[in-house]
């Protein structure tokens, strides 16, 4: 038996269902297949920053609108995700690094946007006073934030439920075939079809892609983060840094939640990936470097997603170059999260109009057509 649908998502982490709720809400009959539980991989377990700040300049202008999806997240999906707005900041320890951020700001402005904002030392200490004492500023914006990653995946998925996608857990794709008018989706449990496939597979998004006759040079990411004790409450906003990998932020039960881009390492066909502590080590170092109040915590938890990473660092968000019916929406690279909401919706536009007129055009998948070939 075979079963029939308008559209297919590979892949149940956020952009996969996103894109379903948002298919849906268009009044598409949507399969999403999903190999093993909705948000498993890096949609549910990253560090959960909401940022517009520091984004590579091809990113801003979408992730600039995709704000507007988070502050209205309970209008859309029924539940705020653990969203709070309590702002990004981005600290410079020396007065090179915050002539970048200068500069940065400039480029940013040139594109007509002025959400990030420069601030001197004073400034930082009176925003996050419990940072080291050689910080001599920092770039913010106040709009920004962090949410709980599985909480917000969950409600995405909840509310693509809600409007009539069916979200099969536990259903693997294993194959994939073009037949006249559509494709058929081979499962490891059914068959499926539909006249598009939409490929949210995440870090396996690149081996979907090749079922469909599409080879991109893509890496995986095993991306690390680390949680302390509880602590009492001593900063607000997400803190970043301009010369460290680094993202911090403390939680409203007082563990804090350190990463920054750090890797462990991946195991794409077992679907695990494993901590290296060396590696984390260095998270912790940057932490306690600029924040001193933390040297002696203890570290309770840690562990790593897995994610695919495309040459540039920004994703692919377009049409398939070779097989008409595919849309691909993947390679994140360690920033996707803020970008879920918004990129479901130029997904839907894709399959359902054929184009977007959101701004993503930098991610088009035909810029690695030159890669793929030589390789």
């Amino acid at each position: 038996m075979i079963r029939e649908a308008d559209a297919i998502v590979v892949g149940g982490g956020l952009h996969g269902c996103s894109a379903a709720l948002q298919l849906a809400l268009r009044g598409l009959r949507v399969v999403v297949l999903e190999r093993r539980h909705v948000g498993r991989h890096a949609s549910g377990i990253n560090a959960g920053g909401v940022r517009t700040l520091g984004r590579d300049l091809a990113e801003v202008p979408l992730s600039v609108l995709g704000m507007a999806y988070w502050h209205r997240l309970s209008e859309l999906v029924g539940d705020d995700g653990g969203f709070t707005p309590c702002g990004q900041v981005k600290v410079a320890e020396t007065h090179d690094e915050l002539a970048g951020l200068e500069k940065r700001a400039l480029a940013v402005r040139s594109l007509g946007m002025e959400h990030e904002r420069v601030i001197d030392g004073d400034e930082l200490r009176r925003r996050v006073p419990a940072i080291a004492s050689h910080c001599v500023g920092a770039m913010v914006v106040d709009g920004d934030g962090a949410a709980d990653p599985y909480r917000a995946t969950s409600a995405f998925a909840a509310r693509a439920r809600s409007a009539g996608a069916q979200i099969l857990e536990g259903e693997g794709v294993v194959g994939l075939e073009r037949q006249p008018g559509g494709w058929l989706v081979v499962g490891e449990r059914g068959r499926y079809r539909a006249p598009v496939v939409v490929n949210a597979a995440g870090a396996w998004a690149g081996r979907m892609a090749s079922l469909a006759g599409d080879e991109f040079p893509l890496k995986t990411r095993a991306s690390m983060m680390l949680v302390t004790e509880r602590m009492p409450p001593f900063v607000e906003p997400v803190v970043g840094s301009v010369g460290r990998a680094l993202s911090f932020k403390q939680s409203s039960a007082g563990t804090v939640i350190i990463g920054g881009g750090q890797q462990g390492r991946a195991d794409l066909d077992r679907e695990q990936a494993w901590v290296n502590v060396a590696n984390l080590a260095r998270s912790a170092r940057a932490a306690a470097a600029l924040f001193p109040v933390i040297r002696q915590a203890r570290i309770v938890r840690s562990w790593c997603g897995i994610e695919a990473e495309t040459p540039d660092r920004i994703p692919i968000i377009d049409h398939s170059p070779r097989a008409p019916g595919i849309v691909h929406v993947f390679g994140f690279s360690g920033h996707g999260f803020q970008l879920g909401p918004v990129c479901g919706v130029a997904v839907a536009d894709l399959v359902t109009r054929g184009s977007t007129t959101l701004p993503i055009a930098p991610f088009s998948a035909r810029r690695f057509a030159a890669a793929a070939k030589a390789a």
